[in-house]
């Protein structure tokens, strides 16, 4: 009889119930899912792409997550009990999220998600002025333009990144809504290489407009050229990497059409370029743009006896020929020029003014009203009030302009 008992609790005990292997796995799924997260959940449609990508493990540690479909980098928790996903989503994407984590006892877990995101009815477009690997001079904002207004700045300005091999600190300016601008408090290190990314595919720039890519692009700063014209000497100083390089005669606006102060940056140039104006149209050798009003540093080969003496123009600087090609053989796109002595004041947007601004005005033009740190490890926001905040160094005209400098004299 006890034998018979015996041999029934084996019995009852070695038993398995129909179904029993599948009601372990649903068991170990709800074990999974009760602590291991993923939002969105799988089988989601339209996701909003600001909305993101988010991991949690409540009851153990993540080991790592991977997203497949397009390319999404994120952020994992020191506890490494969250994770997300660093920018904004690709728009129109089918993403798989695949996530990997152990429990208190060491036991590996495994969740994924997959999901889509809205396909925007409306899309922005974005340009960058620097070109692929191009030198430009230690004045150069970095200029974006869009190809549709942009209402929700603070959105556009938190999905641009900056790496520079030498540290600058610096701000984002919005001269109109399609124009974002980002300029050094003072004038970028001299051979500064600098890479940019601005993560705006997902970025919900206006109401129902999205960014539908992310832009890239490398540029180098050159070394540092720098031209002081005063109207009331008549003269030109070039400094380059801040020593005095030539000191030229020249003249400037004849009363009445008096080339205006301020620290310009060179924009383009031509040899010749054609001017036209009041009695006169000609080829002009050795021509560097400054404003977009026709203002240059030119070849005046016709003005060389008051070179010096007085002022002719008709707002530009006029250079001996020699001075002008040596000038336009050395220079790019950013460098700065500024003009000093003029009873005439700068009028902001006549090219690109930024230098105008002091650096409180440029904060006050931000939607974030925060500075950028950016290094070899790339930028980060940071409010400007912060004592940690490097101070602007060195003297103008050769770190930075002289404050005020767009005012008449």
């Amino acid at each position: 009889m006890a034998a018979l008992c015996a041999a029934g609790l084996i019995a009852s005990a070695c038993q398995s119930t129909p179904g029993g292997a599948a009601d372990g796995a649903t068991k170990s799924a709800r074990l999974a899912d009760s602590w291991l997260k993923i939002s969105p959940a799988t089988g989601s449609k339209d996701v909003n792409p600001a909305t993101g990508i988010s991991v949690s493990a409540a009851g153990g540690r993540i080991k790592n997550v991977t997203v497949t479909g397009d390319p999404v980098t994120g952020t994992m928790s020191q506890a490494r009990t969250t994770w997300h996903s660093n920018w904004a989503l690709p728009v129109h994407a089918t993403l798989t999220v695949t996530a990997t984590a152990v429990d208190s006892s060491g036991h590996a877990l495994r969740q994924s998600s997959t999901f889509t995101t809205l396909n925007p009815r409306h899309i922005f477009n974005t340009k960058i002025f620097e070109g692929y690997r191009q030198t430009v001079g230690v004045g150069m904002p970095i200029i974006l333009t869009f190809s549709r207004p942009i209402t929700n700045r603070a959105a556009v300005e938190r999905s641009l990144a900056i790496t520079t091999s030498k540290p600058v600190t610096g701000a984002w300016y919005w001269d109109s809504s399609t124009t974002l601008a980002f300029r050094p408090r003072q004038y970028w290190p001299a051979n500064t290489e600098v890479s940019f990314i601005a993560h705006l595919d997902g970025v919900e720039g206006a109401p129902g407009v999205y960014g539908h890519h992310t832009l890239t692009q490398q540029f180098s700063i050159g070394r540092s050229l720098i031209v002081v014209a005063s109207t009331a000497t008549h003269h030109m100083k070039l400094y380059r990497n801040g020593k005095l390089l030539r000191y030229w005669p020249i003249s400037t606006g004849r009363p009445g059409d008096d080339t205006p102060n301020g620290t310009y940056l060179t924009m383009f140039k031509g040899n010749p370029v054609r001017m036209t104006g009041p009695g006169y149209s000609l080829d002009v050798p050795w021509s560097v743009a400054f404003t977009q009003s026709g203002n240059f540093l030119h070849d005046a080969y016709w003005s060389v006896g008051v070179q010096g003496f007085a002022n002719v123009s008709h707002g530009c600087v006029n250079m001996p020929p020699a001075a002008a090609e040596f000038y336009y053989k050395m220079e790019v796109p950013g460098d700065p020029v500024t003009i000093v002595g003029s009873p005439r004041s700068g009028v902001w947007d006549n090219g690109w003014t930024y230098w105008f601004l002091s650096w409180p005005q440029l904060l006050k033009g931000s939607a974030l009203q925060m500075a950028v740190i950016a290094g070899p490890n790339g930028s980060s926001l940071v409010d400007p009030a912060m004592a940690t905040l490097a101070a602007a160094t060195g003297s103008a005209p050769f770190a930075h302009p002289w404050p005020n400098n767009s005012r008449a004299g």
